[in-house]
């Protein structure tokens, strides 16, 4: 008998378009799901409190939480106010800040992508630079958005890898090249959180759980953006799914502390 695909819980945007509410989730991540971690990709509605979240986590064997155009709104890590008109998602922040370490703990596996490597922090208690263009001594991390989607989505700088680490032992070296389409950034690390990689410019780019008991990992650059083309964006995605083969057939595969 063939064994069922892993299901991989996919928290969702709350979007008004038009005159309607929607729960959306971009493609190319529910394309990363199902080509390069092998998983079925389900959508979780960001409905916050609504959520039963012990429901969930019983159904799904992952998480993956997912770049988007919304910022943390700061008082959830009592930051200074955002600037007017940036774009926040409190009903997306009310799912998935829970969901993260109640996913953890239960020792499913979970990846996070840019926001989500945001909410990550958030969850575990770190703070966010709402603009680390207007840092002294930090990089543009944003994309340019009058160029084509290719190239905004192009690696534009190098990543160090922490030696010994998990991302390093991934790519079989201490250095890659990354994409990079975000204007918030890691500002005060989340207790239990371990760098996996620094920006150049000393910015945070990668962590994972320190005792997390499955795979707890997130970047803040894009790997799912056309992940088949890239070897460490279709490793990354394929390590998340045979950890939650691994789940599925109920076992948390380990989160290697090295």
């Amino acid at each position: 008998m063939r064994s069922r695909k892993p299901i991989i819980g996919v928290p969702a945007d709350r979007r008004l378009l038009g005159s309607h509410w929607f729960h959306c989730v971009g493609e190319k991540y529910l394309k990363a799901v199902a080509d390069a971690a092998d998983a079925l990709p389900l959508i979780v509605p960001a409905f916050g409190e609504r959520l039963e979240l012990e429901a969930l986590l019983e159904r799904c064997d992952g998480v993956l939480l997912t770049g988007s155009p919304s910022n943390v709104e700061p008082g959830r890590y009592d930051g200074p106010p955002s600037a007017p008109g940036t774009w926040h998602d409190p009903e997306r922040d009310a799912t998935t800040l829970p969901l993260i370490r109640r996913a953890v703990a239960a020792g499913l596996p979970l990846l996070a992508v840019c926001r989500g490597f945001q909410e990550m922090n958030v969850a575990y208690g770190g703070t966010l630079h709402q603009k680390l263009h207007a840092v002294p001594g930090l990089l543009m991390h944003k994309e340019d958005e009058s160029q084509p989607l290719d190239q905004q989505y192009a690696p534009v700088h190098e990543v160090e890898l922490t030696p010994g680490g998990f991302l390093a032992g991934l790519a079989g070296a201490t250095r890659i090249k990354v994409n990079s389409l975000h204007s918030q950034g890691i500002d005060r690390l989340g207790e239990g959180l371990l760098v996996e990689g620094r920006a150049p410019d000393g910015v945070v780019e990668a962590v994972r759980v320190r005792d997390a008991r499955g795979f707890a990992l997130a970047v803040q650059w894009h790997p799912e953006w056309q992940v088949l083309t890239n070897d460490f964006s279709t490793a990354l995605f394929a390590a998340f799914g045979a950890a939650a083969r691994a789940h599925a057939r109920g076992g948390a595969a380990a989160n290697d502390d090295r």
